[in-house]
């Protein structure tokens, strides 16, 4: 257990340090974060606040990770998974404020570094942990063996994940803070299952997401940017993935689930039938134009994934997968 606490509290120590160091260096480089102009209005006074502080924020797991956890296959795929979105997130957001392209990667380049991402993440946990095929469900406590499909479900919850999380950070501390929740939650469902390397990753995620809280809650003095945001979802799909419980994942990051649905729905109810299902996606801004403060939506939505958790750690608690 002293491993677990000291990997927080390592990460946690990690960004705090940095933060006063990076966060000045970011603001002289003019690493700016810009505001898109059909956002809501109240996030003009943001324009301009350093973004990419996704660097000291995963330096953090990272290390604390390399620190307290042992060398394993397991956590080598982990770190991959999170090191693989942070280059594509670092280069996303290099190209959107450095140079200034709006856009930064294109859709089907960062889709096609997911799917290497997630290609060499199925050769390892097949050849190195033996992972099995086969699929949990959760309210059944019951397994189907889905042979080479697994494969594509290793993609769509590595993709689903960074993509989910990337657009969770829309609001001062809500991915940061919602990561921190489902992170916990994670840790003490790989203790249940007995990977308890994993759950000092989980601690490390913890930690460094709390950490980042101090310069991220509103009014934030830095953003994560798509360097931090990517890579904690890359994270959140490796607890799921190493762990064997992948559709856990709804439960203890429904709030993410919500946001990228919302973004789909919205996408897909516009162009079919020229009317919008929100007053603007993703689901945070809904709420922000319907009059709620910033502050009260991600203490919200904090508290939704802390129900989501439970819900998650609940259906695992009794059944065949939990240990003990």
């Amino acid at each position: 257990m002293i491993e677990i606490l000291t990997a927080a509290a390592i990460a946690a120590g990690v960004v705090i340090i940095a933060g006063p160091f990076l966060i000045p260096l970011l603001h002289k480089l003019k690493f700016g974060q810009s505001i898109r102009s059909e956002g809501p209005a109240s996030h003009k006074v943001k324009s301009g606040t350093p973004t990419m502080g996704g660097i000291f924020l995963i330096a953090g797991i990272v290390i604390a990770t390399l620190i307290r956890a042992e060398w394993s296959a397991e956590i080598l795929i982990a770190l991959f998974i999170v090191v693989g979105h942070f280059v594509l997130g670092f280069l996303d957001d290099y190209i959107k404020v450095v140079k200034k392209r709006n856009l930064g990667l294109k859709a089907r380049q960062k889709l096609f570094g997911q799917i290497i991402i997630a290609a060499v993440t199925i050769y390892i946990a097949t050849t190195e942990l033996g992972i099995e095929t086969t699929l949990w469900l959760p309210i059944f406590d019951s397994t189907i063996d889905l042979g080479a499909l697994y494969y594509i479900l290793v993609l769509l919850v590595i993709v689903g994940a960074s993509n989910a999380v990337n657009l969770t950070d829309g609001l001062d501390g809500l991915a940061s803070g919602c990561m921190a929740i489902a992170a916990s939650c994670y840790g003490i469902i790989c203790l249940l299952t007995l990977h308890y390397n994993l759950a000092i990753f989980c601690a490390a995620t913890v930690g460094a997401c709390i950490g980042f809280l101090r310069f991220n809650f509103h009014p934030a003095k830095i953003f994560m940017g798509d360097t931090g945001s990517l890579a904690l979802g890359g994270a959140f799909a490796a607890m799921g993935i190493l762990t064997h419980t992948e559709l856990l994942l709804i439960f203890v990051g429904i709030i993410f689930v919500c946001e990228a649905l919302s973004v789909i729905l919205q996408v897909i109810s516009y162009q079919t039938t020229g009317k919008r299902i929100f007053r603007m996606s993703p689901l945070h801004h809904h709420f922000e134009l319907g009059g709620w403060k910033e502050v009260k939506v991600v203490m919200v939505f904090w508290t939704v994934t802390l129900i989501g958790g439970v819900i998650g750690m609940i259906l695992l608690v009794g059944s065949s997968v939990a240990v003990g």
